[in-house]
């Protein structure tokens, strides 16, 4: 729970406040047990997508679309998670995305078909459009201001490690030496060992509480009480449950829960643009395709397979590297600096891949890449669209940034492939325009963050309402 910004400074999850910090950030690890089922379900597709290619005797388009057809799911995921949010709840919903995540671990693995196949990856998208979007929320709601940036950034921690996870796990299963079994039995193994977390997400979500945010919009003023006194100390308690009532009352009285008031559209189409640019400058494309590029720069498939998973690690320690940066520095320096990161990355991949120079310097650009994108748009993206919108259009707002998202998370994955030649990514992966155009898109990201995305560095959720809605 967040803290009105007079007292915002003062308060910890420790001594002072009388807060449990255990009790906080074991909530924090059961809810980001969601954003890891989010990782490794959108990245097991690299290491299965080949052999689902041979498996099911697949096309160019077919393929892509084996990749992509999850991120279809991802949106109606993402755009049903506002109102089941505002509806079930936050638990309610999240324990919804771990059912649909068990369900989408143990179909992936069992298609004879590949229509089979594709509705299994839908429901599995459901399942993280959900978490996706109430993952974060959850966490920002019930987080103290102080530390929130760096416990919504363990979501992105969850969800990076869930694609080192996937990672590893395709490396481990993989046979280089035994392709036929790959293709009949290996890839369903990578998509069924999903069902452990899935179940654990599930039986952990049961002992967690409702966010106090939730409660009290439900008039449950008592249960909600509790879990702050529990997170913030009796006194810090008061404070915040009084703020979260004045802002849900402030909303009954007038249009503050439109997202058509002139700050509150504002809001949106900020939150909108920052998912949109963390999409269009490229990550999904070296997440999706890495060991069919690392193939294409001449690696063995086990070189391919170990390469992705040096990729991966790139991405867990950079990603560290932001939660312990983002309360300290601010968000918007974080994304400023990542976005020159990427660019450079992406333009020197763009120019090794168009000279066929697929050597040390592709390799060293793309986890160069990686790193700048860990550092910044992965984490930062996650926290600022969990608590740039307020209280009282939180849930709507954020299910269409997520959901915008996940739409060009879609179309990026889709054309990638086409932007390079119409034979297909492994014949000619030569080409470097992809690359060039999303390191040009990292640059014009530098501009938006600049001139448009607010710092909200030690802000409460309370506080954003004012901001916006103040905001000439």
């Amino acid at each position: 729970m967040l803290i009105n910004s007079t007292v915002n400074q003062s308060v910890s999850l420790e001594s002072d406040g009388g807060g449990s910090k255990l009790y906080v950030f074991g909530i924090t690890l059961v809810a980001t047990l969601g954003g890891l089922l989010f990782g490794y379900d959108t990245a097991v597709i690299s290491g299965a997508i080949g052999y689902l290619k041979d498996y099911f005797h697949l096309d160019p388009a077919a393929e892509g679309f084996a990749a992509a057809s999850i991120l279809l799911g991802c949106v109606f995921g993402a755009v049903l998670a506002g109102k089941l949010s505002s509806s079930l709840g936050r638990k309610k919903s999240l324990l919804l995305a771990a059912v649909l995540f068990l369900i989408a671990s143990v179909g992936t693995s069992l298609p004879t078909e590949y229509w089979q196949l594709i509705v299994a990856r839908l429901i599995g998208g459901i399942g993280v459009g959900i978490a996706s979007m109430i993952s974060p929320m959850y966490i920002a709601e019930m987080a103290p201001a102080n530390i929130r940036g760096k416990l919504v950034s363990f979501n992105q921690f969850a969800i990076v490690s869930g694609i080192l996870l996937s990672f590893f796990v395709n490396y481990m299963i993989n046979r280089p030496d035994d392709p036929a079994w790959c293709i009949e039995t290996g890839w369903r193994i990578m998509f069924l060992a999903m069902a452990i977390p899935s179940a654990l997400f599930f039986v952990f979500m049961l002992l967690v509480p409702e966010s106090p945010r939730f409660l009290m919009m439900k008039k449950q003023e008592e249960s909600a009480f509790k879990v702050l006194k529990k997170v913030n100390g009796e006194k810090n308690a008061k404070i915040i449950q009084d703020s979260i009532r004045d802002s849900l009352e402030a909303e009954s009285k007038d249009l503050h829960g439109s997202i058509f008031v002139k700050g509150m559209l504002l809001a949106v189409v900020v939150g909108c643009l920052l998912s949109i640019f963390q999409q269009i400058t490229g990550i999904n494309t070296i997440l999706y395709y890495a060991p069919e590029i690392f193939k294409n720069m001449g690696s063995s498939s086990d070189s391919a397979f170990l390469q992705t998973v040096i990729v991966g690690i790139v991405n867990v320690v950079f990603t560290i590297v932001a939660i312990v940066s983002v309360d300290k520095f601010g968000r918007k320096p974080l994304l400023i600096i990542g976005s020159f990161g990427m660019a450079i990355g992406m333009m020197s991949l763009g120019t090794f891949a168009y000279t066929q120079n697929l050597g040390m310097g592709a390799l060293l650009s793309i986890i160069f890449y990686m790193a700048s994108f860990a550092l910044s748009w992965g984490p930062v993206t996650w926290v600022m669209i969990s608590e740039i919108f307020p209280n009282s259009v939180r849930s709507l707002a954020m299910s269409i940034a997520v959901a915008a998202q996940w739409i060009f998370n879609f179309i990026v994955s889709q054309t990638f492939p086409m932007m390079l030649k119409d034979e297909g990514l492994v014949e000619t992966f030569h080409g470097g325009f992809p690359f060039w155009l999303y390191g040009i898109m990292a640059i014009i990201s530098v501009f938006v963050v600049w001139r448009m995305v607010p710092e909200t560095k030690g802000k409460s959720l309370e506080d954003m309402e004012h901001m916006w809605l103040n905001r000439k």
